[in-house]
């Protein structure tokens, strides 16, 4: 709070960026956490919540008649652009939010102050949600080729590794030790992905001196360089293809040109390249691959994740996601502090590599739309939380790092957020189709059938003049909750009807034993009193007797109409109250509802090739 110049601000003017004409007014607040914006219209009062992690950069412009312009860029590519109408006023909040977006350490970040109200106990759970070592046997590990090392124990050989690593049963200790010296920041190659159904193999590994391995090294091996950028280019086509997307009411022919030029879709068709490549030398030719790059946190996490989603079906669940990266990108050391900007640092240390990564998965979702278990806010809330730090997940450049600020003991899970709220995340056109969900997924070698998109639920997602505003598979998901919420009311229903037909029953065999003196006596009975037979009951709800109401109230069948419903059973009126139709899903927060090798040893003689994949 000692950073906070102005707290608060009336009059200031929020303009819609599509329609200049179109501004709220209202009052701006400042939090040691947040910039929040509340309109002053008393029937809506809307507020707009910017954690100050997501802010990007702040621009202040030239001071107008109208007041002076404070336009604020967000990492989620949100844009908020502010008349306020004093200079003075402007100048405070601008230093201010300078000195809040770029805090110089940790304890500064929102993740140690976020309390969700969960207990310690249920801290300690939401952590132990994704288990690493659960997912190496679901592999199928240990085996006879490889095993669990203890070289790594406390980071002595390498720092940016997790502690627990996965080698060949013939790399010794010694070669491990030599290995990492001949390699950059001491990467050896080590375990990423095995692919059981062939005794194949996935393997992290790093070169030396930023260059490549030299292919006179090795023998019986094929050698494939695959030109993906580095983090600097990648910085800067991001930044243009922003620009595009910020451009007043453009063409057609403008923005499609712009977008080219940015050459952002040509770098996610290159890491999707090599995630395809390296897919089928793994399941078409039975090899073994290596994969590095000059350090082995960037592009190798890229291609490797995305190998790995299309050679295994329980990547493509919504856990098997989270396992994913978890072991791709958190343990093995991508430069999250570094590449995201969490502390104040080098501005050219920043990078968008994993929101790549996030496209391409997109880019696979819509070419197999049956074959994800998870829709396209779930990658959206991921992407928006690696940059909000209100979880501890994505915090530091190393597993070492995390454990040394104790993460877990003082901050909470996205995955057990996430988990807790899957029920937004589920793609309703996921189906377990071995054609798609099992095995590898193919995708087309023609050009034309595999077309890169502009993801415009990512970077235009909150352009409210921009329609259409509701995709899909939102649509979906609404009529999806809709049909449950009425197979839930027909249950109910069912269950009340069964108990309404027992009592009538119950009546019945009352009345029929009452009526057996008449019968002995030779009167006669109508035939009403035995056409409520256990018979005429299967307890479906569609084969319920009718009754004709002149049979007298004693046995008068009970009408239910929803008003009946509602008054008579308290446990039925919350899911009759549901609202008909589908709901526009458009409005919802994309913060998820808060306020705001070396070949020779990967070899056995007796076995198949082993494939190494870099992590």
């Amino acid at each position: 709070m000692e950073h906070i110049r102005t707290p608060k601000v009336e009059n200031v003017r929020l303009v819609d960026r599509i329609s200049s004409k179109k501004a709220a007014l209202g009052t701006l607040y400042l939090t040691a956490t947040h910039v929040i914006f509340v309109e002053n219209a008393p029937d809506t009062r809307k507020e707009t919540w910017i954690l100050h992690s997501q802010i990007s950069t702040i621009e202040k412009q030239a001071t107008t008649a109208t007041g002076c312009p404070l336009l604020i860029r967000c990492k989620n590519f949100q844009l908020l652009q502010l008349i306020i109408p004093q200079e003075r006023d402007c100048h405070d909040v601008y230093i201010s939010l300078i000195r809040l977006a770029r805090p110089v350490k940790y304890e500064e970040l929102y993740c140690f102050s976020f309390n969700p109200k969960l207990d310690r106990e249920e801290r300690e759970q939401g952590w132990m949600l994704i288990d690493l070592s659960e997912e190496y046997q679901r592999m199928g590990l240990p085996n006879n080729y490889w095993q669990l090392s203890d070289v790594n124990r406390d980071y002595r050989v390498c720092d940016s590794y997790p502690t627990e690593l996965y080698v060949p049963r013939t790399a010794t200790a010694h070669i491990i030790v030599g290995s990492s010296k001949f390699r950059s920041r001491r990467r050896f190659p080590v375990l990423s992905y095995y692919h059981k159904d062939n005794h194949l193999n996935a393997m992290a590994n790093r070169a030396a001196g930023k260059g490549y391995e030299n292919e006179d090294n090795y023998s019986n091996i094929k050698f494939q360089f695959i030109g993906i950028e580095n983090i600097h280019v990648m910085r800067n086509s991001l930044q243009k293809m922003l620009e595009v997307c910020e451009l007043k009411s453009p063409s057609m022919s403008d923005f499609l040109w712009g977008l080219e030029n940015s050459g952002w879709l040509r770098h996610i068709k290159a890491i999707m390249d090599a995630g395809i490549f390296i897919a089928k030398a793994v399941s078409e030719e039975g090899a073994s691959v290596l994969v590095h790059c000059s350090d082995g946190w960037d592009r190798t996490a890229q291609v490797c994740s995305v190998a790995s989603l299309l050679l295994d079906p329980h990547y493509r669940t919504l856990k098997g996601f989270m396992v994913l990266i978890e072991k791709d990108w958190i343990s093995f050391g991508h430069k999250f502090n570094h590449r995201y900007g969490n502390l104040d640092g080098d501005p050219k240390e920043i990078s968008p590599v994993i929101d790549q990564f996030i496209e391409c998965v997109w880019q696979l979702m819509e070419q197999f739309p049956c074959a994800f278990e998870f829709n396209e806010r779930f990658l959206i809330h991921i992407q928006h939380h690696i940059y909000s730090c209100q979880f501890g997940n994505f915090l530091c450049n190393s597993q070492k790092e995390r454990q040394e600020l104790k993460i877990q003991e003082r901050t909470y899970s996205l995955w057990a957020h996430l988990w807790k709220n899957r029920g937004d995340y589920l793609n309703p056109l996921f189906r377990d189709d071995p054609s798609q969900t099992q095995g590898t997924l193919h995708l087309p070698t023609t050009p034309c059938n595999f077309m890169y998109k502009f993801w415009s639920g990512m970077y235009n997602r909150f352009e409210k003049g921009l329609q259409p505003r509701q995709s899909v598979t939102d649509y979906l998901m609404a009529v999806k909750e809709e049909t449950q919420q009425l197979e839930e009311e027909l249950e109910a229903l069912e269950e009340r009807l069964e108990k309404i037909q027992k009592v009538q029953l119950n009546r019945t065999q009352v009345k029929s034993k009452q009526s057996e003196p008449s019968r002995h006596s030779g009167f006669s009975t109508s035939d009403n009193s035995t056409a409520n037979t256990p018979q005429d009951y299967s307890g479906n709800m569609k084969s319920f007797p009718s009754r004709s109401p002149s049979q007298g109230d004693e046995d008068s069948a009970l009408i239910l109409t929803q008003d009946n419903l509602k008054s008579s059973d308290p446990d039925l009126s919350a899911n009759s109250d549901q609202e008909s139709g589908v709901e526009d899903l458009s409005c919802r927060s994309p913060s998820g509802g808060e306020c705001v090798p070396s070949e020779d040893s990967g070899k056995d003689r007796d076995s198949d090739e082993a494939v190494f994949l870099t992590a």
